[in-house]
């Protein structure tokens, strides 16, 4: 019992000094990810822009023109598939889109894993180094019972510091996590919308 105090009085303070680790490594990733998904995330609101106008007006020619844009992830699949299809036909389109996917998919989710990793389990932390530090002051009390009630008042006032700690930490992870997977969404959505107006595209030449 003894020496599970003494790991509770020196997790007590190493578990803050971890959830700024965290909240370190969190900080970067939302920032790099922002940066990344914001330019990503403008090419891909143009393209869908294009699209939108392309199904309207009905004039699949403009397929070949989209295509022709190399700036945006949409541009080169749409690109990749009419080169394909003038070569190969539109058998296994599918799975070329597919596969364009894959490759392109770990680029756009950088990181995002450790983000969810970290919004998930930072709160259960927190709450591991809050029950470390009560631990820690009931047994400072019963060390020195003479101090009384403000012993550990004080210790649990400070242990409930890593709670919130880790709410801190883990709802801005939580908010970017959602966002930053509905951009890259986006992105592959209109990969998706690519692929159909490429097969739309070879099926009205040979109409």
């Amino acid at each position: 019992m003894e020496m599970l105090f003494k790991i509770a009085d020196a997790s007590a303070h190493g578990i803050l000094y971890f959830m700024g680790l965290l909240s370190l490594i969190s900080v970067t990733i939302m920032v790099e990810r922002y940066l990344f998904l914001k330019q990503i995330g403008a090419k891909s609101t143009g393209m869908t822009d294009q699209f939108r106008k392309l199904i309207a007006g009905s004039n699949l020619a403009q397929v070949e023109s989209l295509a022709k844009d190399e700036n945006s992830i949409e541009g080169k699949a749409l690109g990749f598939g009419m080169t394909y299809v003038k070569n190969h036909g539109s058998a296994g389109l599918d799975e070329f889109f597919n596969s364009f996917k894959s490759t392109e998919k770990p680029s756009l989710e950088r990181n995002l894993n450790i983000l969810g990793t970290i919004a998930s389990n930072a709160p259960y932390i927190g709450l591991l180094g809050t029950v470390m530090g009560i631990m820690k002051a009931f047994n400072d009390l019963a060390v020195a019972p003479g101090q009384g009630n403000e012993v550990v008042m004080a210790g649990i006032g400070h242990a409930l510091v890593s709670t919130a700690i880790g709410l801190a930490v883990a709802i801005p992870a939580v908010v970017a996590f959602n966002l930053f997977q509905k951009k890259v969404g986006l992105v592959l959505e209109n990969i998706d919308a690519a692929r159909d107006l490429c097969l739309a595209y070879t099926k009205s030449r040979k109409g």
